[in-house]
Parts: C-alpha cells; structure tokens; sequence
C-alpha cells in the first residue's frame, strides 16, 4: 500500500481527541511509508492529519476544489496540491491515487465520500479497503445502521465486512494489507442461485 486517502472533517470536533487521533494517523502513514492523499486543506482534522504526515517526514498530495481553496485554506507546505474544479472531480482524483481509503470524524461530507467509495466497492468499480477510524466511538452509530441494513435485507452480510472498522490506525492499517474483498454485488439471493 502506497498512498491512502483520507476522508475528514475541516473542522475540529467537539473534543481534542479528534485531532489528537487525525494526528496519529498521519504519524503512523509516514511512519509506514505511505503517501497521504485528502483533501487539501490546512484546517480541522485536513489540517491535523496532514501535519502529522509533515512532521514525520512523509509525502502529502491534496486535491481542493477550487470554490473552497480560500474557504477551507488550502494547506502551503504539502508535497503537492492539486486544484480540480468540482468536488466530483476531488474525489474521483482521490480514488486514482489511493490504494485504499480511511474516514476519520467528519460532518455529511465526510459520510458521503465514504459511503460513496464504499458503495463503488461494493459494486466492483475497485478493490480497495474502506476503513473507519473509530475514534472516540465517533462511528458506532453508523457501523449499528449498517447491521441494521444486512436485517432489514438492504445491505448483504459479505458486504457489511467491506467497511474495516478500527480505533488504532495501526490496526486498521493492518487489516488493510490483509483485506480481501468480496464478490461482486449481485442482486440474485444465495438462496435463489
């Protein structure tokens, strides 16, 4: 694993764990040779996750639209940044360098890119691991909702198992460079086949 891509909140959350962990994470990517690739920003968890990786030494590649490259202050000391000129354009770049993919806390949209990269998975369009940074408990209420899919039969169990959930990125990194994944989706039941 090369390069990750980092989902995350441009704000800082409502306790210093939160960017005490997207610090943590950057750390240990670089720690681990891997490239961080997100979103650009100098600010919030973009900010904290990104200065980990700088400050030990490893490479950051952001991508910022360019409606937000002055209101989420895109960050000046990075490997590269990249300017695109839609979100669309941010994510499907993310995508194409990134060997895999990790949520830290964010608002809605930090939700939408994962579960937007996460439902490109499960339909095959890649084969890449979706992680969930689980601090502070910060995703438990999705990792519930997604159970609560697989039992009102809108999400198929193999599936549920997509979304590598850890609270220690070393862990969840782990998990990542043993993650193999499921079939491709089908609409047929097992029960049907």
């Amino acid at each position: 694993m090369k390069r990750v891509a980092v989902f995350c909140g441009s704000s800082n959350g409502a306790s210093p764990i939160y960017q005490e962990g997207a610090k943590t994470l950057g750390k240990t990517l670089a720690q681990r040779g891997i490239t961080l690739v997100y979103g650009g920003a100098s600010v919030g968890l973009m900010g904290a996750v990104a200065n980990g990786v700088l400050e030990e030494g490893g490479q950051v590649i952001g991508i910022i639209p360019k409606m937000l490259e002055d209101r989420e202050i895109s960050h000046k000391h990075l490997t590269k940044l990249i300017v695109v000129d839609s979100m669309h354009e941010r994510k499907a770049k993310m995508s194409e360098l990134a060997d895999g993919f990790i949520a830290l806390p964010g608002g809605p949209g930090t939700l939408e890119e994962f579960i937007e990269i996460f439902t490109w998975a499960q339909l095959g369009l890649h084969q890449k691991p979706c992680g969930l940074l689980n601090i502070n408990q910060y995703f438990a209420p999705i990792v519930s909702f997604f159970d609560h899919m697989i039992e009102e039969q809108f999400l198929q169990k193999k599936y549920r198992f997509m979304a590598v959930v850890d609270s220690s990125p070393d862990v969840l990194l782990d998990k990542f460079n043993t993650y193999e994944p499921p079939a491709v989706k089908t609409y047929i039941r097992e029960d049907q086949s």
